[in-house]
C-alpha cells in the first residue's frame, strides 16, 4: 500500500526533522513520522530547492489533514474494535466504501478481527502453558519425593534383611540370657 501525503504533511515532516534534538537521528525521526528514511530525505532536499507548493499557515496547523492520513498502524484497539463492530453488519460493497472514507483497506479490518481472535486464544494458550509448567514442575517434585522414599524404604528393608541374618548366625540376645 503506498501512502499519499499531503504538501502541508510534507511541509511538517521537513520542520520537524529540521528542528529535532541532537539526540535523534534522521532515521528515528523518519521512522517516528511514519515515512522512510530516503522518502524523507527526499523532502528536505525538495523543501531547499522550494519545490513545495505554497500552503497555506492554517492547513499546516489543522489536525484534519493528518487525520485523513493516519496509517492503519497508527489506530489504537479502540478505533479498531469500533471499525470491526461498524463492518461487521455491512456487506462487502458498503465495507469497502466505509473503509476507503476512512483511509484503510477492508483487508486491514479483517486482519485487526483475527488480531483480536489470536489475542484472546493466544491469551488462553499462554495460561494453558503456564499451568503445564506447573504441573510439570509439581509431578517432578512428587517424583523426586517418591524415588528418595523407595531409598529409605530399600534401605530399611535391608536392614531388617540383615538384622535376621545376624540373629540367625550369632542367636538372640534373649536366648542367651534364659
Amino acid at each position: 500500500m503506498r501512502t499519499r501525503f499531503t504538501q502541508a504533511y510534507k511541509i511538517q515532516a521537513v520542520e520537524k526533522a529540521l528542528t529535532r534534538a541532537d539526540t535523534t537521528n534522521m532515521a528515528e525521526m523518519a521512522e517516528s513520522l511514519g515515512v522512510g528514511y530516503s522518502t524523507l530525505q527526499k523532502w528536505i532536499a525538495q523543501s531547499r530547492k522550494q519545490e513545495f507548493e505554497s500552503v497555506p499557515r492554517n492547513e499546516l496547523l489543522s489536525s484534519t489533514n493528518m487525520i485523513k492520513e493516519k496509517r492503519p498502524q497508527d489506530w489504537n484497539l479502540e478505533e479498531r474494535l469500533n471499525m470491526i463492530i461498524a463492518c461487521g453488519s455491512l456487506d462487502e460493497k458498503a465495507v469497502s466504501e466505509l473503509c476507503r472514507k476512512q483511509g484503510i483497506y477492508p483487508h486491514h479490518v479483517e486482519q485487526w478481527k483475527l488480531d483480536f481472535v489470536n489475542k484472546n486464544t493466544l491469551d488462553n494458550k499462554a495460561k494453558a502453558q503456564s499451568e503445564v509448567k506447573t504441573l510439570k514442575n509439581k509431578n517432578q517434585t512428587l517424583k523426586k519425593e517418591l524415588n528418595r522414599k523407595e531409598k529409605a524404604l530399600a534401605e530399611a528393608a535391608a536392614l531388617l534383611v540383615l538384622q535376621k541374618k545376624v540373629s540367625a548366625i550369632w542367636g538372640n540376645d534373649e536366648d542367651n540370657l534364659r
